[in-house]
This record gives C-alpha cells, sequence and structure tokens, in this order.
C-alpha cells in the first residue's frame, strides 16, 4: 500500500487500458523514449498555455499529456524494451514538465496581476520537487521511497482540474474572483500534499534504515 489517493489497484486497471493503445503507437514506429519526449513537448505546450492565460487549454494538454506519459512504460514493458536510460529519461522529463507548467502558471498570474497564484504557484512547484527528490534520495540508498498521498498523476490531476475551472470561470486576475479561486484551491492542495507527501517518505525511509541497522 503507498497511501496515494489512488490506489494501486486502480494504477494498475488503468495501465492495463493503455497497453494496447501504446502498442498501436509503436506500430506506427514509435519508441518509448520518442513517446516520452513527445509527452515532455505537449507539457510544455500546457506551459505556454498557461503563461498565455489560456487557462481552458491548459488544463485540457495537462489532462491529454498526464495520460500520455502512461504510453512510453506500457510500449517498453510491451516490447520488452524497456531500459535504465529510458526509466532516467522519462523520470527527467517528467519532472521538468511538471515545473514548467507550475513556472507557466506564475508566470500566467502574474501578467493578470494575480499575485496570490504566483506566491502559491511558487509554493507548489518547491514542495513538488521535493517530493520528487526524498523518492530519488531513498532509491539512491537503497531503499523504497514510492510513498505519500500526493504523488505526480495525484498533483497533474490537481493542477489540470484548477486550470480548466479557472478557464470556464473567465480566467484569472484582479477583479476575476471566480476564476482565481479553483487556482488558488488547486495550487494550495498540491503545496499542502506534497508537503504531507514530503514527511510520509521521511518516516517511511527513516524506518527502513532503522531496521537496517
Amino acid at each position: 500500500m503507498n497511501g496515494s489517493i489512488v490506489t494501486p489497484e486502480f494504477r494498475d486497471r488503468i495501465r492495463g487500458l493503455a497497453t494496447p493503445i501504446a502498442t498501436g503507437l509503436g506500430r506506427l514506429g514509435l519508441t518509448p523514449n520518442a513517446l516520452t519526449v513527445i509527452g515532455f513537448l505537449g507539457t510544455g505546450a500546457a506551459a505556454i498555455a498557461a503563461a498565455a492565460q489560456a487557462w481552458l487549454l491548459a488544463g485540457v494538454l495537462v489532462i491529454v499529456f498526464g495520460i500520455f506519459d502512461m504510453f512510453d512504460g506500457a510500449l517498453a514493458r510491451a516490447t520488452g524494451r524497456a531500459s535504465k536510460f529510458g526509466a532516467f529519461l522519462d523520470s527527467t522529463l517528467d519532472r521538468t514538465g511538471e515545473s514548467l507548467v507550475l513556472a507557466g502558471v506564475a508566470v500566467g498570474c502574474a501578467a493578470a496581476g494575480f499575485i496570490e497564484g504566483v506566491l502559491l504557484a511558487g509554493l507548489a512547484a518547491t514542495f513538488a520537487s521535493g517530493v520528487t527528490y526524498t523518492r530519488a534520495k531513498a532509491e539512491s540508498l537503497g531503499v523504497h521511497g514510492e510513498v505519500g498521498i500526493a504523488p505526480r498523476p495525484e498533483r497533474l490531476l490537481l493542477l489540470a482540474a484548477g486550470l480548466v475551472l479557472a478557464g470556464l470561470l473567465g480566467g484569472v486576475g484582479t477583479g476575476v474572483v471566480d476564476g482565481n479561486v479553483p487556482i488558488l484551491i488547486s495550487l494550495g492542495l498540491i503545496t499542502i500534499l506534497s508537503a504531507i507527501t514530503i514527511l510520509q517518505r521521511i518516516v517511511h525511509v527513516r524506518q527502513q534504515l532503522d531496521r537496517e541497522q
């Protein structure tokens, strides 16, 4: 049990649905690493959309390419082409893409004069990167670090929901209260849940290391 909001069983079910789609993309000549790069470029497009205050488009792109992110791993497993470099590339671009989107949100909020959104986007990026670091550091120490209530898929879902709702409610900015609220809620939840996840991982790693002594 990893303690996240989404259960491992549900994750496995989604991965099973992704496999035939990923295999179809492989028949078109796409490799797992190519799918990783395409997913990163799509996430970059979401960041640009957020910076341009195209909130609805940004949210849709986050959802679409968040789902697309499953295909590289599914194709690698289905074709026996999983590699250490592929895992490294996927992890690196996933985390970079998430940071880019949050930076885009900060730029968009700044352009709209929505300072609270800028501050929360910065906090969300800081704590989200901390979640990623704790896992990587745990694995470098030879222990398990993938626990906590808000790993990357959950964070992207929260972010996409906030962006889509902000777009549907007319955007954000001074004097546009309705659109500000979903952005504040989603960024606030990402910040708080990421902070909790970091603490969960610290405790989990400490327990494992104590058992090794």
